[in-house]
């Protein structure tokens, strides 16, 4: 016997299926926004199995090995499928397996089952639609005055503290997602959706923004903002956006979004310091663009 769960983000809808026995639902309070009823029009589906359940992956090979402030994904192929590994702090969380179009995964919980399953659940998503003009991004958003502004950067760049201290600055700020929104190309234009996933900011919001602006950020001894040309903003954006860029289908799914979006969305780099002046700066400029 197994429960299913259905959720909605960016308006893709994806199946969550465990077993009856596995209590893991009752810790997944941010995942509550984003239900949505049963439907056979799904981009993907993932099944939580016991270990008697989940394919032989004796054999596997890691391709990658991305690590982020603890967390590990190591990706690569068990037999002729994709395999995936969450790890925390080096111990296995949970392993997965998926078909070659990223529609259908099986997932084994080995330890702390939450963040195995945001992992897994996160990782599908970004594969799954990656030629459906959307991207999962690393990065914190605001709203403001009924825009969304992107704030992009490497891990300790601030892109939290830039958001903080628009939230404290800039009146009629609100924090959108902290750490993975998602950004899907609409009929009139790019917008920026919450998600169950935010890092260590607890910001599940199930909402929705036109893009005003996103601004790429670098620590200085200074405040000063300029917009980026097109092939500036592509290389701004790339570095971003979640996917497995050695599969072909999905680098040129995210290939075409950055440059859609380089195109069609304002960019600015940021030069800042960790104060009020880099947000009323920052603010200032994007309004205008």
């Amino acid at each position: 016997m197994t429960q299913k769960f259905y959720y909605q983000v960016a308006d893709h809808v994806f199946l969550l299926e465990l077993p009856t026995n596995q209590h893991i639902i009752d810790e997944m309070g941010q995942y509550a926004p984003f239900v949505v009823p049963a439907t056979d029009n799904i981009a993907f589906a993932v099944e939580v199995v016991p270990a008697e359940q989940f394919p032989d992956t004796s054999d596997m090979t890691i391709e990658l090995h991305q690590d982020d402030d603890g967390s590990q994904i190591l990706a690569g192929r068990a037999g002729d499928k994709p395999y995936f590994e969450f790890q925390l702090w080096g111990r296995c969380a949970a392993r997965m397996v998926t078909n070659e179009q990223y529609t259908k995964a099986t997932v084994l919980l080995v330890d702390e089952p939450l963040f195995g399953i945001n992992n897994a659940l996160m990782v599908m998503y970004a594969l799954a639609t990656a030629n459906r003009q959307t991207a999962l991004f690393h990065s914190s958003v605001v709203s403001y005055q009924g825009n969304a502004y992107m704030f992009l950067g490497k891990s300790g760049t601030g892109k939290s503290t830039h958001s903080r201290l628009w939230l404290k600055h800039i009146e009629g700020t609100e924090l959108v997602n902290d750490d993975n929104p998602v950004v899907r190309r609409m009929p009139d234009g790019f917008y920026v959706f919450g998600s169950p996933w935010s890092g260590k900011t607890p910001c599940y919001r199930n909402i929705s923004y036109p893009i005003g602006g996103i601004v790429q950020l670098s620590q200085a001894p200074f405040n000063k903002i300029e917009r980026l040309r097109p092939l500036a903003a592509y290389a701004a954006l790339v570095p971003s956006i979640s996917g497995k860029r050695w599969d072909k289908t999905v680098a040129e799914g995210l290939h075409e979004m950055e440059d859609m979006m380089a195109g069609e969305v304002a960019v600015w780099h940021l030069e800042c310091l960790p104060d009020a002046d880099a947000a009323y700066v920052c603010n200032q400029a994007v309004k205008k663009g």
